[in-house]
């Protein structure tokens, strides 16, 4: 006899799966300069097209944590249709690498290929890991994230929560606007070559540096307008960072930062050092901590960097950086590779 369906999914079989994001995602120059501007990244090739082009670029160059809209876009429409078992109010993002071949530029029309890598099961708690591959308009692989996200699968939702998010749920973009939530499975996923890695322009002359060498020290501020700004911009839905009674719901003791907000501000620690923000050839992050952001005054982020080794062919380093709020370490684990002049 034919069992009912349970409207559920076996997450065992979607490790492996491959799907393509229908639309193309336009890279606007206004796009570029707002979302610099939530996450604090004041170089000013994100700015300025004369700047870009000193550099070697086109257009203003987007920050190297912009494919993060495109990212957390997909990771929605992927929670919409293909992983339903899971609540928005359940996820946790754990991981965040970005592999930046080539920095996207305003013009570019970008291709989303989505692999989930990964779902590993810890008691109650699904890891997941899922890669997304953005390719150019030239054919050229621009950037690979890849994110883990840990969920609670088949948790029992508090009623109060699932009232106040979906009273204050921020919603999709108005019809007419690209749709990123229209994937098709694909057979592969998206690959291209990567474009030759162009010049860079640091400040730092590598051959200056020594493996131990310290970042000066940098200081970096968040208010709730910070927030709601980020949340709009990156597309962000999820009400812990902008509602009080939704993160005291989830046993926050206020509204909380954006992981990734924090991780954007630290890119621009990084780059600020390096005076060329298209020198970042990988960042990743392990997050550990959050940033409690009161209503009545800002939040102190104090950030860090330790050079931890150097590669003389390259002319790269690995730079090992640190982000504080409280007392409270942000990050397990982060690291940038960079590139130098």
């Amino acid at each position: 006899m034919a069992q009912p369906d349970t409207g559920t999914v076996d997450t065992a079989t979607l490790a492996g799966r491959r799907f393509l994001v229908r639309d193309h995602y336009e890279v606007g120059r206004e796009k570029i300069r707002e979302f610099a501007s939530a996450i604090q990244n004041a170089h000013t090739a994100h700015h300025r097209a004369a700047d870009a082009l000193a550099l070697g670029y086109p257009g203003v160059v987007a920050p190297p944590t912009f494919a993060s809209v495109i990212g957390v876009a997909c990771t929605r429409a992927l929670l919409d249709s293909v992983l339903t078992d899971y609540h928005l109010t359940q996820i946790l993002q754990t991981d965040q690498v970005f592999e930046i071949h080539r920095p996207i530029v305003a013009g570019d029309s970008i291709r989303t290929g989505i692999v989930i890598e990964s779902i590993r099961q810890f008691g109650d708690n699904d890891f997941i890991t899922v890669r997304f591959e953005l390719v150019n308009q030239h054919g050229e692989l621009a950037q690979v994230g890849s994110t883990t996200i840990v969920a609670r699968r088949g948790a029992e939702i508090d009623p109060n929560l699932t009232q106040t998010v979906e009273a204050i749920y921020m919603h999709p973009r108005p019809a007419g606007s690209t749709d990123p939530s229209a994937l098709v499975d694909a057979p592969d996923a998206v690959t291209a070559p990567a474009a030759p890695a162009a010049p860079v322009h640091t400040r730092p002359d590598f051959d200056a540096l020594s493996a131990g060498d310290v970042l000066p020290a940098a200081t970096a501020s968040l208010t709730r307008g910070d927030l709601t700004n980020y949340a709009g911009v990156s597309g962000d839905p999820n009400p812990i960072h902008f509602s009080e009674k939704a993160a005291r719901l989830v046993g926050l003791p206020t509204v909380v930062a954006h992981g990734l907000l924090t991780m954007g501000l630290t890119a621009d620690y990084v780059t600020s050092w390096l005076g060329d923000p298209t020198a970042v050839e990988k960042f990743s992050v392990r997050f550990s901590g959050y940033v409690p952001v009161r209503a009545d005054s800002a939040s102190e982020i104090e950030l860090g960097g330790k050079i931890k080794s150097l590669d003389p062919r390259r002319r790269a380093a690995t730079i090992v950086l640190t982000a504080t709020s409280e007392g409270r370490k942000l990050f397990g684990r982060a690291v940038a590779e960079v590139r130098l002049s």
